[in-house]
């Protein structure tokens, strides 16, 4: 069985997390799927937008049973070769030009909330549930750390992880981890209506300013300033800018 399936939809790419009897759970395979997957999706300039979703009731559950055996039967040099493997794929996220939607039904727990929570926009249906419980087993989410840490405040983001408590979609909005919440019912149109949005607007505008906003994490006012204006004067010269300027030159 084919772990990851993509679709096409007109410019937008649908990944989908199909291991549905292990709720999605992440394996050396997947991983290695969604990074051979978003490599490729780099090199696509028709895509607008990529969504990330689960097969079945569950968006992610984390790590699957095997993974967890092979943590704890391997030492540290291992180990750290493996993490890395995650490493690659939450910078490569951030590293594909076209935002990245999760979209969330059921669960999205441990590795899996990592990995919604690593995409540039998160959607949920209104029974989702979130959740980092790696404290409770002595694991620590150290890499989707770095990631949480840039989406909400310090004490907020301290007590997920320490606590480890599952949190419902409706407390992920008002926290300010997600962006929308839509009705179970109709969610995978809204998704799709949702990342339809990004072919309306322009391509490499949405290009620039997520470049622009991730290259501005750690950065001073000044330094903030700086990479702005340089993104400011490139905009300037994009076919798009100009070809909107002038259609609204003409109105």
């Amino acid at each position: 069985m084919n772990e990851l399936i993509q679709t096409k939809t007109d410019s937008i790419l649908t990944l989908t997390l199909n291991r549905p009897e292990k709720r999605n759970a992440l394996n050396d395979g997947l991983i290695h799927s969604l990074i051979s997957a978003l490599e490729e999706a780099r090199k696509d300039t028709d895509l607008r937008a990529i969504v990330i979703k689960g097969a079945g009731k569950d968006f992610c559950s984390g790590a699957d049973l095997e993974a967890l055996r092979k943590i704890s039967d391997s030492d540290i040099l291992e180990n750290l070769e493996d993490a890395e493997v995650l490493l690659e794929l939450f910078s490569l996220m951030r590293k594909v030009s076209i935002p990245i939607i999760a979209a969330v039904n059921g669960r999205a727990l441990a590795g899996g909330c990592g990995l919604a929570t690593a995409c540039d926009i998160v959607l949920a249906a209104e029974g989702a549930e979130f959740g980092y419980p790696e404290v409770r087993i002595g694991f620590v989410p150290a890499m989707v750390m770095a990631i949480l840490r840039r989406n909400l405040s310090e004490k907020r983001s301290f007590e997920l992880i320490t606590q480890g408590f599952r949190f419902s979609a409706k407390e992920a909005l008002e926290m300010g981890l997600i962006n929308r919440v839509f009705p179970e019912a109709d969610f995978e149109t809204n998704v799709l209506e949702y990342a339809s949005v990004y072919k309306t607007v322009s391509r490499s505008a949405v290009v620039l300013s997520k470049k622009l906003l991730y290259q501005m994490d750690g950065k001073d006012f000044d330094s903030a300033l700086s990479i702005g204006a340089e993104i400011n004067a490139i905009a300037r010269l994009t076919e798009d800018c100009r070809n909107g300027i002038s259609r609204f030159l003409d109105r």
